[in-house]
């Protein structure tokens, strides 16, 4: 498949099968989150694979939106590693797991699973229950698995503004 065609596709699941992810396909998509481009190289994702029963009804104490999938990865950064930025000292880690996370949800669509993006939890509820040390950053849980067979998109999936609402060219 085409990248465009993948990336037009692909949409967020909020509604799993309970089979489980086979760990060959988990490992494609962990691999996709390892080679992930990140500030100066720096490589400060840190991810919990969470797939036990435990672990999964852990994660239903810090969000709503866990969609029963059969595992669910929580996508962190090191704040000790991370790239500030010398100017203002902001912090890259956060941009770094959004682009590792986007890697791994287009990985996931590649392998006919689905998977969606979940910034609606409790950031400390998730350090509390797995034990993060202060410097690792929650920043997205990942619910994986195979597709319903009533998922489908929002209705609101394919609409996008016009490239002309969103791209400008320098006139200078």
């Amino acid at each position: 498949m085409k990248f465009l065609e993948l990336a037009k596709n692909r949409y967020s699941v909020r509604s799993f099968e309970p089979k489980k992810v086979e760990s060959e396909k988990l490992d494609l998509i962990l691999e996709a989150g390892r080679i992930a481009p990140t500030a100066s190289n720096r490589q400060p994702q840190r991810i919990l694979v969470i797939e036990s029963e435990k672990g999964l009804d852990m994660i239903k104490e810090c969000t709503r939106y866990h969609f029963n999938a059969p595992v669910i990865l929580i996508v962190c950064y090191d704040q000790s590693i991370s790239w500030k930025r010398p100017m203002d000292g902001d912090d890259a880690g956060i941009v770094d797991a959004s682009i590792v996370t986007t890697h791994m949800m287009l990985q996931t669509a590649e392998l006919g699973l689905g998977s969606t993006w979940v910034a609606h939890f409790n950031p400390e509820k998730v350090r509390e229950l797995f034990k993060l040390e202060n410097h690792i950053e929650p920043v997205a849980l990942l619910p994986i698995g195979y597709l319903a067979s009533n998922s489908q998109p929002n209705p609101r999936h394919y609409e996008r503004q016009d490239i002309k609402e969103t791209v400008f060219y320098n006139s200078f």
